[in-house]
Parts: structure tokens; C-alpha cells; sequence
């Protein structure tokens, strides 16, 4: 009786552990609910509620894309750079890639052939036609407002106004103290680049309340989103503007201290790349 009880429980352990969603050790689980954030959110008092989901605590380095992708496009070179001069395309093609490789059932169904009719961007010449697969485990982009919801903190949300302060300097890498001295003034280009801009190492600054790093500053990150969809639904549905393009958020190492408030929101046609555009995983929980 002893016996049949303990491999009973054995059982039943083996079939939760099987069942349960297991994200890396480098993804945070995010408790869903309403927004807390009463000061930079583009959600807060709008009846939103989001699902429990994972997301990387770090944005996605180098190493990461040259061991599923067989390359490495970034501009800044370095194992432990987030990896950037990356497309949108890019970035569901590699969560896919990342996907199978992990045995994960891929998120995305990537038609490369079929132009998307919804796809009015004017310079966009690329236009693969992109769907979910709602109910998979795979990696994929995080919505938009599950970047907001993850950025502002969560249910553990104390309103700063950047992604883990209110002090920028201690948790972003922007255009000012990205560089070899810290400037001043007015952002200009010829500044910046004198200055040696660029990105850095993963985790480098301060966290926020959720244990993520990285969320202002440091690179632009996708998300799933067309720019015109605000609404929280994720579903991405094209709008009329004939050069709307795909969100990102969070700001970068060139970018204004405003491009890294949380509620901050801008998009760059899907086929855009440059050296301050990367991205963040999320799975479903």
C-alpha cells in the first residue's frame, strides 16, 4: 500500500513537471492584471487586463542570434551586446528558428512568399505575410501593451517614470551616457558620434520592480504591434495611414531621454533596421 502510494504521488509530480510551461532562466514571469502605473502609461484606468506571461529579463544578445540565426548583423559586435540592425522580419523569423531548435512549437506562421494585404507601408518591400499560433509555447514578440504592463512594473508598479526610476542615468543608455563622457545640451548627431556612442552589455544598469533590465535605453526593442493599434488587443490589425509601421518602445544608447519613458511609443516599417534596433522575447504562460 506504501508503495502504490509513493509511486501515486511519484505520478502525479512527473505529470504536473511534464505539464507546467517552463521558460529559461533568463525569462521572468509576469503576474497579469490591470495597470498600476498612474504616471507613464498609455493603459492605466482603461479596463485592460493582461494574461500571466514570460518575458526575457535581458534584451536578446549576440551570442543568442549567432547560435540560432548562423550570424551576427550588429554594427557593435560582442557576445554579450544585445544584437541589433535587425528587421521585424528578422526578429519572428529567429523566434521561430529559436523555437524548433528548442523543441517548442513555433509561434508564427511565415508565409515569405504571399505579400500581406494589410501591409500599406509605402517602403516596406518585403511584406511576408505573418499569423499567430495563438495557443503555442514558442517564442515570440511581446504586444505592445504587454511591453507597457512588464516596463511599468507590473503589479509591483511604484509609477516611475522610466522602466525601474525616475533617474534615468541609473537604469537607461541614451544618447548622453552612452558614450565616452557624459554630454550635454541639445541631442545633435555629430555629438554623438564623436562621442562614441553605442551600446552596452545586457544588465548593465539598474533593473526594475519586476527583476527586468534594459527596458529604457540601450537598444529600441519590437513588439508584435502594428503603431496604430492602442487599443491592448495585440491583434496588430493595419490602419489606413499608407506608412504606419511596427511599434517599438523602450528607447536607445542614440535616442532623447523621452524615447525612454515607458509610455513612449513610436514606430519603423517592418523592413527598418539600424544599430539602436533589437528586440526582447516573451512566451506564453
Amino acid at each position: 500500500m506504501r508503495q502504490s502510494a509513493i509511486y501515486l504521488l511519484a505520478l502525479i509530480l512527473s505529470v504536473a513537471g511534464a505539464s507546467a510551461q517552463k521558460a529559461p532562466a533568463s525569462f521572468v514571469l509576469v503576474q497579469g492584471g490591470t495597470f498600476k502605473n498612474a504616471k507613464c502609461t498609455n493603459y492605466y484606468g482603461k479596463n485592460i487586463t493582461v494574461p500571466d506571461f514570460y518575458i526575457g529579463k535581458y534584451e536578446v544578445t549576440q551570442k543568442e542570434w549567432a547560435d540560432v540565426m548562423g550570424n551576427n548583423p550588429s554594427q557593435f559586435k560582442g557576445d554579450n551586446l544585445p544584437v541589433e540592425t535587425i528587421t521585424w522580419y528578422d526578429c519572428v523569423d529567429y523566434c521561430n528558428r529559436r523555437s524548433a531548435k528548442e523543441g517548442l512549437k513555433p509561434y508564427y506562421n511565415i508565409d515569405k512568399i504571399s505579400k500581406d494585404t494589410n501591409n500599406e507601408t509605402a517602403v516596406d518591400d518585403i511584406k511576408w505575410t505573418v499569423t499567430m499560433n495563438a495557443g503555442a509555447n514558442g517564442y515570440r514578440l511581446p504586444t505592445e501593451v504587454e511591453w507597457e504592463y512588464a516596463a511599468t512594473g507590473g503589479q509591483l508598479s511604484k509609477s516611475y517614470t522610466y522602466s525601474g526610476g525616475n533617474d534615468i542615468d541609473r537604469v537607461a543608455w541614451y544618447w548622453q551616457n552612452s558614450g565616452d563622457t557624459n554630454l550635454t545640451g541639445f541631442w545633435n548627431w555629430p555629438a554623438v558620434q564623436q562621442n562614441h556612442d553605442r551600446t552596452h552589455p545586457v544588465g548593465g544598469k539598474e533593473p526594475n520592480e519586476l527583476g527586468l533590465y534594459d527596458m529604457s535605453g540601450n537598444v529600441r526593442e519590437w513588439c508584435w504591434d502594428w503603431y496604430g493599434d492602442l487599443d491592448g488587443s495585440g491583434i496588430g490589425a493595419m490602419k489606413s495611414s499608407s506608412e504606419t509601421g511596427r511599434v517599438w518602445r523602450g528607447g536607445g544608447w542614440m535616442g532623447g531621454d523621452f524615447c525612454c519613458d515607458s509610455g513612449f511609443r513610436a514606430n519603423f516599417e517592418a523592413s527598418g533596421k539600424g544599430p539602436d534596433q533589437g528586440l526582447r522575447l516573451c512566451r506564453n504562460k
